[in-house]
């Protein structure tokens, strides 16, 4: 009798406590309501810009514009593994706090304009830092959730231009001041990843950096985490590895790695060489590459010593390797800092990591890959925005306010009402409609790879300060 009056007791209290946990929730969610309708004031007349990202993961946002200041930080110890909003949300099979490798420096380079996704992405707040899944966090802040576990704050550096670095600065509170490299001008990647190596290997000559880009997609938090792992052990042997991604379809907007021999390593099974990287390839041959099983997507992402990429650099491209290790020298010196970078950077040549040093030092044997399974996509169009967002059968995805949009016999494709203004389709599919408060785009999805080329037409045309 004391064990059954014990056990009423406990289920009592859960009961209990399970109501308070109730309670405290739709009181958030009624806040969160609360402050989305006095910061929103009429719907028709607020653009998306303005609009706050919500607390709660139960309420979708209106817009992909997240207003400063309003994303609360992680309410934990930062000892415990927060799960990306863009992943799976799988329970992780490791116990909390293990996950941090030592030594290991997160890169994360944001850079770029998004052109694809204009008028969406602009060059002042390019898509890096939108919400695309309306799920309250930017590309950005789900990159550093998801790396986080690896490396802490106190190892994660991001790279960066002028123009971004304020509001860099206000989505991430967490990044120390010193690990913002701002890069006076783009130079491409392999100026930004270098810069990062270089500074790196002059505070950390043991560091292992990993570059991952702050705008890609991943589902699968595990998965990505375990090649990540993997290629640290690879890369401490001195190579350059990169993490290449399982194919889906045949891609022709991604380049592709050539799988090589198994390194036979046993603290990483599953790591080859990379017998060669391909460019983007037309449809016939991408689908080929599928076909033969040899070949992963190259995302981009590379993991190795920092002083091993700076050696790399020396061997391949010596004058850029120069320039950045004089920038490098003086960086922690913030006046001569300044000096330096006038005389040196403008003079950096402008080129790709891939054609710097990954290329030719694959053809020399110190390349390798870590094939992953991981869901990834770079978000490189509407096209694939478009099939990362939810929808109803036979409906346009909706990438906001869906009360701003009316159909009628209007299937596929993505609407985007940016503007507050109501947009209605009848009888057209597949189309990309992105209607801001200053531009609207209107093409198709089968289309959409080319919107940069619209952009470039509008720069010439004089709409400079739409982009």
């Amino acid at each position: 009798m004391d064990a059954v009056h014990k056990s009423q007791m406990e289920i009592a209290e859960l009961r209990s406590e399970c109501h308070e946990l109730r309670q405290a929730n739709a009181s958030l969610e009624r806040q969160v309501r609360e402050g989305i309708q006095h910061n929103n004031g009429s719907r028709l007349g607020t653009p998306g810009f303005n609009t706050p990202a919500p607390s709660s993961p139960q309420l979708r946002a209106k817009s992909p514009f997240l207003t400063p200041n309003t994303v609360p930080a992680l309410a934990v110890p930062p000892s415990i593994y927060v799960p990306s909003p863009l992943s799976d949300q799988a329970l992780t099979q490791f116990p909390f706090g293990v996950r941090e490798i030592p030594g290991f420096w997160v890169v994360i380079p944001a850079g770029g304009a998004g052109t694809r996704l204009w008028p969406l992405s602009r060059e002042e707040h390019p898509k890096f830092l939108l919400d695309l899944t309306l799920k309250g966090r930017s590309l950005i802040q789900a990159t550093w959730d998801r790396l986080i576990p690896l490396s802490s704050a106190a190892r994660t550096a991001i790279v960066a231009g002028p123009a971004h670095v304020k509001s860099i600065r206000e989505q991430l509170p967490d990044l120390l001041p010193h690990n913002l490299f701002c890069e006076p001008s783009a130079k491409d990647s392999m100026a930004a990843i270098g810069l990062a190596a270089a500074i790196l290997a002059v505070r950390d000559p043991n560091a292992i950096i990993g570059s991952f880009a702050a705008d890609h997609m991943i589902s699968g938090d595990d998965a990505f985490l375990a090649a990540v792992a993997e290629a640290v052990e690879v890369a401490k042997k001195d190579y350059l590895v990169t993490i290449g991604i399982a194919p889906s379809h045949p891609s022709t907007g991604f380049g592709y790695v050539r799988l090589g021999e198994k390194l036979g390593f046993k603290d990483a099974p599953n790591a080859r060489l990379v017998s060669s990287f391909k460019e983007k390839p037309d449809a016939r041959t991408a689908a080929a590459y599928i076909k033969t099983g040899n070949y992963r997507w190259n995302a981009g992402m590379f993991v190795t010593k920092a002083a091993f990429l700076m050696d790399l650099l020396k061997e391949y491209k010596p004058e850029l390797h120069e320039g950045l290790e004089r920038i490098a020298r003086a960086w922690d010196d913030e006046k001569l800092r300044q000096q330096v970078l006038d005389e040196v950077w403008p003079g950096l040549e402008k080129i790709a990591i891939d054609n710097a040093v990954a290329e030719p030092a694959a053809l020399d044997r110190r390349v390798a890959v870590v094939p992953a399974t991981f869901g990834w996509d770079d978000v490189g169009d509407f096209s694939s925005l478009a099939d990362l967002l939810p929808a109803e059968s036979n409906q346009p995805r909706i990438l906001g306010d869906s009360g701003l949009v009316v159909t009628e016999q209007a299937a596929g494709g993505i609407v985007v009402p940016g503007s507050g203004r109501l947009v209605s389709l009848l009888g057209v599919d597949d189309l990309v409609i992105v209607d801001m408060p200053d531009t609207l785009l209107v093409t198709t999805r089968a289309r959409s790879q080319e919107v940069k080329r619209l952009v470039k037409k509008c720069r010439e045309a004089g709409w400079k300060q739409l982009m």
